[in-house]
């Protein structure tokens, strides 16, 4: 259990899911408990769908760390890859109308920061060293 790719898949994935869970609850678009216009933590603007969206790439992440390494580096990386678009994408989408996401600057800096985090150690580590034929 102790190669990178997990603990980093273990530790984002629960960090997605706590903020999906969060974002569920207190997101500043539709959230269950929330006044409108609240900011998660000060700075993350959110609603269900990206709530929703967080649960489904957190549970990913902890389910493939806690299967595998090979499954681990796979998963790191085509989330850390997703991440990496949504970001992309968010950093023409806020303040639009077509920003169904509700996605904000402190979003887009998640995104990325996961996104690094998550390549880099998809790509990069825990990767079998090939043999001598």
């Amino acid at each position: 259990m102790r190669t990178p790719n997990r603990v980093l898949g273990l530790l984002i994935g629960s960090g997605f899911l706590l903020l999906g869970v969060l974002g569920l609850l207190f997101a500043s678009e539709g959230g269950f408990f929330a006044p409108r216009g609240a900011l998660l933590f000060g700075a993350l603007e959110g609603n269900p769908a990206q709530g929703i969206l967080h649960i489904v790439l957190g549970a990913a992440l902890a389910m493939a760390a806690l299967s595998s390494v090979r499954y681990a580096a796979t998963v790191n990386g085509v989330v850390g890859a997703m991440l990496l678009v949504l970001g992309l994408a968010g950093l023409f989408l806020v303040g639009t109308d077509v920003n169904v996401l509700a996605l904000n600057v402190a979003d887009n800096a998640v995104h990325f920061g996961a996104a690094a985090v998550l390549l880099a150690a998809g790509l990069g580590l825990d990767r079998p060293e090939p043999t001598a034929t």
